[in-house]
Formats: C-alpha cells, sequence, structure tokens
C-alpha cells in the first residue's frame, strides 16, 4: 500500500529515566509506523519506564494513521502497565485528539498559561480528572480547553475532506435523499412490523473520518435479538457475501438489502456531515481494533453511502485486503467527477443482481 523502505529518526531524550520521544512535524503514515515501532522498543526492554513521554511541541500535522499509531501505542502501554503522556500539544493535534475523543483516555501535561489564557496550577487534563466527581474545578478548565481547540480545524488529510463542492452535493443529495426516504418510509415501516415486530430503524457505531466514531442509521433488515457478526478481518471477509440470505435476515429484510432500500436513512448521516454520498466504507469499531497502521489511511476521508467497493461487485470481493486497495484507490482517483461517476454507476447497479448491504 506505501513505500515503507524509508525511516524515520525519532529523537528520544531520557529525562529522569522517563524516554521523552520527539515526535517530528508531520506524524503521517511513514512517521507513524516508525512511532509505533520506537514506542515497542520500549514496552519490549527488559527494564520497563513507568512513563514514556510524547512531545508534540513541533507537530502541526496528524492524520489517521498518525491516529491508529497513538491508539495502538496506547494499548500495548496499558497491557504493560506504562503511561503515556503527551507533551505540548499544538492546536491541530489537539483539535484532532478532541473530535475523536481520544484527549478522553490520554495523559496531557498542564498547557501554558500563555497558551490558553488558563492557570496551570489549575489545569489537569488527565482522564481520571475528566471524570472524578470531586474536581468539578479542573471539569470546568477542561470543558475550556475542549472549547478551545473545538474551534481549531483539524489538519486536511485529503482535497475532498474540505472541498465546498462536494459538502455542497451532499448535502444537496441528502436532503433530495430524506424526501425519498419520507416518501417510502410508510409502506416500509408497515412491511417491517408486519414481517418481525419491532424497531424500524437500526442503528450501528461505525467509524468516521480520523476515527470519529458515529451512530449510522439504516431500516431495521434482522430479526430482533439478533447479533451481529463477529469484529475484525473475519468479519470483513463475511460482509462480501450476500448478506441477503443470511438466516437472520428477515423475509422483508433480504428485499430491502438486495435494492439497498435499507440504506436510505443513511441520507441523515450525510447532512449530518458524518458521512458523505461517495467515499470508503465506513467500517466498525471492532473491525479497526485490528487495524495496522498503514490500514488506518481508509479513514482519511468520509465514509460513503457509496464507493469503490460498492460499484465493483461487492459480493465478489471478500478479501479485506482488496477492500483496502479499493477504497486506496477511490483516495487517490477522487475528483467531483468520479464521484458523479460513481453516483451514477450506484443507481443502475441498484436494480441488479449485485446490490445489497454492506
Amino acid at each position: 500500500m506505501v513505500n515503507l523502505m524509508s525511516k524515520v529518526d525519532f529523537q528520544v531524550m531520557p529525562l529522569q529515566d522517563t524516554p521523552v520521544v520527539q515526535i517530528p512535524v508531520r506524524l503521517s503514515v511513514l512517521e507513524a509506523v516508525e512511532f509505533k515501532e520506537t514506542c515497542q522498543e520500549f514496552l519490549q526492554s527488559n527494564s520497563l519506564p513507568k512513563q514514556i513521554v510524547f512531545d508534540f511541541s513541533n507537530t502541526t500535522f496528524i492524520d489517521s494513521c498518525g491516529v491508529g499509531a497513538l491508539v495502538s501505542n496506547y494499548k500495548s502501554a496499558r497491557e504493560a502497565g506504562v503511561e503515556l503522556v503527551l507533551r505540548s500539544v499544538t492546536d491541530p493535534v489537539m483539535a484532532v485528539l478532541t473530535m475523536t475523543q481520544l484527549d478522553r483516555i490520554f495523559k496531557l501535561e498542564p498547557i501554558a498559561e500563555s497558551i490558553t489564557g488558563l492557570p496551570t496550577s489549575q489545569f489537569d487534563v488527565s482522564s481520571e480528572s475528566q471524570f472524578s466527581p470531586t474536581q468539578p474545578k479542573t471539569t470546568g478548565y477542561i470543558r475550556s480547553l475542549r472549547s478551545l481547540f473545538s474551534r481549531t480545524q483539524v489538519p486536511m488529510t485529503h482535497p475532498s475532506v474540505r472541498s465546498w463542492v462536494k459538502r455542497s452535493l451532499d448535502i444537496i443529495g441528502g436532503i433530495i435523499g430524506l424526501g425519498i426516504t419520507a416518501i417510502a418510509f410508510i409502506p416500509i415501516a408497515i412491511l417491517i412490523k408486519r414481517d418481525n415486530p419491532g424497531p424500524i430503524f437500526f442503528s450501528q457505531t461505525r467509524k468516521g473520518l480520523m476515527g470519529k466514531e458515529f451512530t449510522m442509521w439504516k431500516f431495521r433488515s434482522m430479526y430482533v435479538g439478533s447479533g451481529t457478526r463477529s469484529g475484525g478481518k473475519i468479519r470483513i471477509k463475511a460482509i462480501g457475501k450476500d448478506s441477503s440470505k443470511d438466516s437472520r435476515v428477515t423475509r422483508v429484510g433480504g428485499f430491502l438489502r438486495r435494492t439497498s432500500l435499507d440504506e436510505l436513512p443513511q441520507f441523515w448521516n450525510v447532512l449530518k456531515g458524518d458521512m458523505s454520498l461517495v467515499g470508503t466504507r465506513p467500517p466498525t469499531p471492532d473491525e479497526v481494533e485490528h487495524y495496522e497502521v498503514p490500514e488506518w489511511q481508509r479513514l482519511d476521508v468520509k465514509p460513503g453511502m457509496t464507493g469503490e467497493w460498492q460499484v465493483n461487485g461487492r459480493s465478489e470481493i471478500q478479501e479485506f485486503e482488496d477492500i483496502i486497495k479499493l477504497d486506496l484507490r477511490y483516495q487517490a482517483n477522487w475528483s467531483l467527477v468520479h464521484d458523479l461517476k460513481l453516483i451514477l454507476k450506484t443507481i443502475l447497479m441498484v436494480f441488479t443482481k449485485h446490490s445489497g448491504a454492506g
């Protein structure tokens, strides 16, 4: 997927038996892979440090791979009983941490008063202080900090992320799609209820841009109480199959999946901005748990209702690596014209035997 032949040297400075890792200006795929390996070296040593500090004072760009490396390092450090501390986090990085809610799990060193305008003596942004009912003053400062960085734009990981034309197309498409959904709602709701009493809608947590979690909506197509598929790459292989033939899928649900009518409520996700009309396939959190750092690249763009995987025979594409390649191909070939072509192909495919749920 990427050329990882080059190495990025991470400066490491010992400070009272605590390694301080200087994070480079950019924390993208190449740097992120080396970042994870550098952290693993400390965690696999015979003499484990009690704490590892990541110094972000020079970092002005971080993408999904950088987020993936941070998540991977956090899980490894937690298993080893080592505390990770993020020091001197810059505005762009903090904006990403806030968006993905990673600021809730990492311990952040107090930020200088010259940056925040808040006194550092009253400032502790560790996860423990955020959820402790005995520290209301600290919680107030944390809210002020989050408000400050919520106004900072996250780094542009892909040109499509800040394309106002693409966003305008999403808004128009979302409004039109919700209009169609409103018209189809009553007959679909009646069919779902008659076939299997229960909720009309089905919600599921998915991962979006940079790993931000959101709730994705569909019309329910499975029997009430049916479990979800197991996670990881096993699940990713399974989704390529005709899921309308799943024994947990109702008779009406099979029809909804074959015609993609079950996905109509996702126009609400598009209108909200969690998804786009066209993008990569939105993975579940349990899938992302199994990602290697380079595979996080697929989260550099917003997930879409349709995309390369959907229009290139998703019923036949069962290998995880092939799905990743299609998602990265979409990123490499992205243009507004390409998006329109994929939308047209999707509309045509709805009426073919290859349509189905993802």
